[in-house]
Parts: C-alpha cells; sequence; structure tokens
C-alpha cells in the first residue's frame, strides 16, 4: 500500500525525541480503561497475527505494570486521516475514555495537500473532545521528495495541533524500528513483531503518562 518506503524512513529518522512528560505515570488501577488506537497499518498490524499488533502488545505491556485497559484495534490498512475521520463514530464506540491517533503516514506518502490532514484531524480532535475522549496524538512527517515547502507544511501539523488542543504528542509512531531491516517486514516499511515490540517499549512511557492525564482531559 505504501509508496517511496525508503523516502520516508530517512523523514522519520530526522524527527526528534518523543516528548518529556510533564505528568505522572499511570498507576495500578481496580477499573479498566476503555481505550482505542485508530490508525492505519501500522498500528492495525498488517502481517502480523492479532495478538502480536500493537494494540495487543501495549495492553500486555500495560498489565504487566498493573494498569489494566480494555483496548480495540481500530487501525484499517491503507488508511488516511480522511478515512479515519469518516469512521470515526463507528470505530470510536460509546464509553471509549481515550483514543491513541496513530493516521496521517498514507496523506504523506500520496502527497495529499496538507490542509486536508489538517483539516481531517481538526475534525477528528475536535469529535474526540465534545465526547470528552483523551486523546494521544501520533505524528507522522512528510517524505522529503515532495519539496520542502510541503514537507514543513506537513510536518507542523502534529506539534501545532497538540498544542492548540492540549493533547499530548508522541512524535513518530516508528521510533526506533524505522531503516532497521530486521525489525521490519520485507516490505521495509511495516514492523515485524519483534519491531512492534520495540514500538510498545519506547512508547510506554508516553502512554502511561497519557492514561495520567485522561481524567483532566475529559473534565
Amino acid at each position: 500500500m505504501f509508496a517511496h518506503i525508503r523516502v520516508l524512513i530517512v523523514a522519520l529518522m530526522t524527527a526528534g525525541p518523543a516528548l518529556a512528560q510533564a505528568q505522572a505515570p499511570a498507576t495500578a488501577s481496580a477499573k479498566p480503561v476503555k481505550m482505542v488506537v485508530l490508525g492505519d497499518s501500522l498500528s492495525a498490524g498488517l502481517g502480523l497475527s492479532a495478538p502480536a499488533a500493537f494494540p495487543a502488545r501495549l495492553q500486555k505491556a500495560l498489565s504487566d505494570k498493573g494498569i489494566k485497559v480494555d483496548m480495540i484495534n481500530a487501525g484499517v490498512s491503507g488508511d488516511t486521516t480522511s478515512g479515519g475521520r469518516d469512521r470515526l463514530d463507528w470505530s470510536v464506540p460509546e464509553g471509549t475514555e481515550a483514543v491513541i491517533l496513530e493516521l496521517g503516514a498514507n496523506d504523506a506518502l500520496r502527497g495529499i495537500d496538507p490542509a486536508i490532514t489538517r483539516a481531517a484531524l481538526t475534525d477528528i480532535l475536535t469529535r474526540l473532545k465534545a465526547r470528552k475522549i483523551a486523546v494521544l496524538l501520533c505524528g507522522m512527517l512528510a517524505p522529503p521528495n515532495y519539496g520542502s515547502e510541503y514537507a514543513a507544511r506537513f510536518n507542523a501539523i502534529y506539534p501545532e495541533l497538540s498544542k492548540s488542543f492540549g493533547v499530548p504528542l508522541y512524535p513518530f509512531f516508528l521510533e526506533g524500528v524505522a531503516s532497521e531491516a530486521k525489525l521490519n517486514q520485507a516490505d521495509g516499511i511495516h514492523p515485524t513483531a519483534e519491531g512492534v515490540d520495540i514500538i510498545v517499549k519506547n512508547i510506554l512511557p508516553t502512554v502511561e503518562a497519557f492514561i495520567g492525564t485522561i481524567s483532566g482531559q475529559r473534565s
């Protein structure tokens, strides 16, 4: 489904480290957090069994720390931000408390106008906020072959939306996995099971801190 794979990997490797967490990490809880991962094939687990996909592995990692989560994998291979927006209501059911939003890779790879991507993400965030659902936004970077102007417009979307909506940002989903051949499938972009475990390990502190913000985001 992806084009310009190698170029995207180079772009991803230029991203900065994940944001330092200002909030206290989540503690062990008795009541499971109802969480949805709304994403594309990177989170859906293309080429992997369901138990090896990101949502299931993240749920296991949180459980190992005593943090109970009822996790829904709402990743759809090939999806864009507009696709995620269009299916938002049925992908994020009533009762959801938190969403990990991982969309935009396909927008960048297809050279979709950043204004369209921004509008779709803005709509998703607005609607989730209206439903009092907390959000962790996972960013993406544009491949440089579309030019510096396109990259500047696209790359600014995630940090700017994170700031304007007051939601935490994880700079890019493939941190620690992009360009590592042994951590990716034959296509060079979709992580292997081992790659998913690296993603989970890297994002886990951010997710723990995010869970600690849920009450505040929903108030």
